[in-house]
């Protein structure tokens, strides 16, 4: 199959609009679909906002949006396009009936991706014409920015169907993590729910604020694991026998009452502390502010890493 250059985002929030910024850094002619046409002008907003580090994470010259079409039109956004990337809310139903309308719109071989975070790709597509064309492709935020992608299959998903998923994504400069079968939640928000919950138990109990919570992964862990992950990061904690001696000194500490994985009750209290926490933390600066500072340092982060990468694989 020829390399993917139509793509059909359904949806133009946070996430379809990471998607449209990507492929279009990448040259793919992108079909977006929204009910509102009043969401076009925002959205070229976000895009220009962006470009300054999408240019430079991918080193691309200029945008061009005359790659770029919004529609109000479901049949029209799908009519071309060889891969569908939905990014509609999290729900059964809506996306059950979404995805029944757009096998029945989009072309009988094109593939269908759904953004989804943690629902099963086989009852999302319980109703979708060609089934085993469909598809988990669960991206990170800002996906202009970040590579990963979580592919995960439905029971009716063909193999045919995620290689070329695989390199459609490879294409737009991701790297596709390739699950071996369907589970809720995935895998990365699977362990981004654990840290979550015990977070929430270690403020609701008094013991932390939600910046010393931040910043115990901030300066500790997370700079290990933006390069090696919990795995590797916990081998090299072996010395010379690697994971072998961590097990045999730490694993016994799995059987001490260190973490609570059910997850306390939501009370207007906790909410309060959580919401009055990441104000405090803001210092005053908007969301798009803070953004942009965001998108700054993850640009600069990818770069220097790929240097110490190649060194590591």
């Amino acid at each position: 199959m020829p390399s993917i250059k139509k793509v059909a985002i359904i949806g133009t929030g946070v996430i379809g609009a990471g998607w449209i910024i990507r492929c279009l850094a990448h040259n793919k002619i992108v079909y977006a679909f929204d009910k509102d046409p009043k969401l076009k002008n925002s959205l070229i907003k976000e895009i220009k906002r962006t470009w300054p580090f999408v240019k430079k994470l991918f080193k691309k010259n200029k945008l061009n949006l005359k790659n770029f079409y919004y529609f109000t039109s479901l049949k029209k956004t799908l009519k071309d396009a060889d891969f569908i990337q939905e990014c509609a809310t999290e729900n059964y139903a809506l996306k059950t009936k979404l995805m029944s309308t757009i096998g029945n719109y989009a072309k009988p071989n094109a593939i269908i991706s759904s953004s989804s975070s943690g629902l099963l790709p086989t009852r999302i597509y319980s109703k979708c014409k060609n089934p085993q064309r469909s598809l988990i492709g669960h991206p990170f935020n800002p996906v202009y920015l970040l590579p990963a992608v979580e592919i995960v299959p439905g029971k009716k998903t063909t193999t045919k169907y995620l290689n070329q998923a695989k390199k459609f994504y490879k294409s737009i400069s991701m790297n596709p993590i390739m699950v071996k079968k369907e589970l809720p939640g995935y895998l990365s928000d699977r362990l981004q729910e654990a840290l979550w919950r015990e977070g929430l138990h270690i403020i609701n109990e008094g013991y932390a604020t939600t910046e010393d919570l931040d910043r115990a992964i901030e300066d500790g862990p997370g700079l290990r694991w933006s390069l090696m992950g919990t795995f590797l990061t916990f081998h090299l904690a072996g010395g010379k026998s690697g994971m072998k001696h961590m097990l045999e000194q730490f694993g016994p500490a799995l059987k001490l009452p260190w973490t609570k994985l059910k997850a306390p009750k939501l009370t207007k209290n906790l909410s309060s502390r959580i919401i009055s926490g990441t104000k405090n933390q803001s210092k005053g600066k908007s969301v798009s502010m803070i953004s942009n500072i965001r998108d700054e340092y993850l640009v600069e982060l990818q770069m220097m890493r790929k240097k110490y990468e190649k060194k590591l694989r």
